[in-house]
């Protein structure tokens, strides 16, 4: 299903990837990338070993839970601040400043650590391996992995040349021309998307059913008073936390949260990185 109009579908999440399969809306990438996996298993990118997924899971922590996405956005080219209307939508994403003076202090620190991060693939590359976990074929570690390299790469002016070059570290810069050239096989090999705006996916999700059956509401003192179907609110702690949805507290898992929206929907998030509690509660 395409990315459907939003606020037609009364989702809070604005800024983060949506994916929507009949009436149960996945927020997250993470989330996405794991319900693809299961709903779909035919096509499945994930490692099979447990090393593999050692791996593949440290990787996405890395990146999203970790400190590594952060840094990342905070090594971007400062001239993008010169925006006024990124910079407050920045702010108030991750209720920090966003302008070019506090950038300016993030910025030494953030490409430090960017820089550590290819140190750190062309190392897990050095023995030869065209792919993250030894596959013939890119995985769903690849796609954890390669996401704020190939970002940043792309980005005109984030990555200075004495820090980060193909000459540095020629492996990752070969692995990210691989990727790309991996996907672009997959893309011409694929059908071709049916293009619809985005009143029309909404009104095609509101049409459907649901995806999967109502889940559980595990007991135990991680997720405190909270019991099946009582009223909640649900929402990011790392960005975008002024963004609150609510609703039936429908599934609680140690992966998942998903509430029922007023207007029939299904929300699901990952566990880590969401907050659900009581609705009216400070806590």
């Amino acid at each position: 299903m395409p990315r459907p109009d939003l606020q037609a579908i009364g989702v809070g999440y604005r800024r983060i990837p949506v994916m929507a399969i009949g009436k149960d809306v996945y927020c997250d990438t993470r989330i996405i990338l794991r319900k693809l996996e299961e709903l779909f298993p035919d096509g499945k990118m994930g490692a099979t070993s447990p090393d593999g997924y050692a791996i593949q899971k440290l990787i996405e922590i890395w990146h999203v839970e970790g400190p590594l996405f952060s840094r990342a956005a905070s090594s971007m080219p400062l001239s993008v601040f010169k925006d006024p209307k990124f910079s407050k939508d920045r702010e108030q994403m991750t209720g920090r400043p966003w302008n070019i003076e506090a950038m300016e202090k993030f910025r030494p620190d953030a490409l430090a650590y960017v820089r550590s991060a290819f140190s750190f693939l062309e190392k897990l590359l050095a023995d030869g391996r065209q792919w993250i976990i030894s596959t013939s074929e890119p995985s769903l570690a690849d796609i954890e992995a390669i996401f704020v390299v190939h970002w940043l790469n792309g980005l005109k002016g984030a990555l200075p040349e004495d820090l980060v070059s193909q000459a540095k570290y020629p492996k990752v810069f070969a692995w990210i021309g691989r990727f790309d050239d991996a996907l672009k096989t997959a893309q011409a090999k694929a059908p071709k998307p049916t293009k619809i705006d985005g009143a029309t996916a909404a009104k095609q999700i509101f049409d459907s059913g649901f995806a999967e059956k109502e889940g559980t509401v595990e007991t135990g003192q991680f997720q405190k008073e909270l019991r099946k179907s009582d009223q909640v609110e649900l929402f990011p702690t790392d960005s975008g936390m002024h963004n609150k949805d609510s609703g039936r507290l429908s599934s609680l898992t140690e992966d998942e949260i998903v509430i029922d929206l007023e207007n029939g929907l299904r929300l699901h998030t990952p566990r880590a990185g969401f907050r659900v509690r009581q609705l009216g509660s400070k806590i």
